[in-house]
């Protein structure tokens, strides 16, 4: 573990050396989600692993956020709690991630750097909620019905059609 995060990883030569990161950052660095977000203050949690798993390198951990989103049934404010486990394999092509098990996501890498944050923010961005609302929105609340109206019935107007069928 490592007091000071870099901004590019090598997540081949991170797994080859066992490293480990544990921190947070700042949600206003996670640009992609700025859509998506009230509000912007708050911190991303997250402790990443890299290691080996047989022949491919794997990144996991977790992930987590208090993030404030904005309700699509009212569109008032909702709290939600985000929280991922992280489970990725580094690898160079779609094929080699066709081979990969099934527990593992794969994170294409080309033998450049990649920005730590990018990890991160896509795990995230994936745990938000596709519609996010309330339990029990206000929004969907049942209208009180009034007393029951008497409508005054009227006459069938092909009443005259079955008289003229007989």
């Amino acid at each position: 573990m490592v007091e000071h995060l870099p901004e590019l990883i090598d997540p081949l030569a991170l797994a080859e050396k066992n490293r480990q990161f544990k921190g947070s950052m700042p949600v206003s660095k996670m640009t992609r989600m700025q859509d998506i977000l009230l509000r912007r203050e708050g911190e991303v949690r997250f402790e990443l692993r890299f290691g080996k798993d047989g022949k491919f390198a794997v990144i996991t951990g977790r992930v987590e956020a208090d993030l404030e989103l904005q309700c699509q049934c009212c569109l008032g404010p909702i709290a939600c709690p985000v929280s991922s486990r992280v489970s990725l394999a580094v690898v160079g092509s779609v094929d080699e991630a066709d081979l990969l098990p099934g527990c593992y996501e794969p994170l294409l890498f080309d033998k450049a750097n990649i920005p730590l944050a990018d990890i991160i923010q896509e795990e995230l961005l994936l745990a938000v909620p596709t519609i996010p609302q309330h339990g029990r929105c206000e929004a969907y609340k049942p209208k009180e019905k009034g007393p029951k109206r008497e409508i005054p019935e009227r006459p069938n107007p092909f009443a005259v059609l079955a008289k003229l069928k007989k």
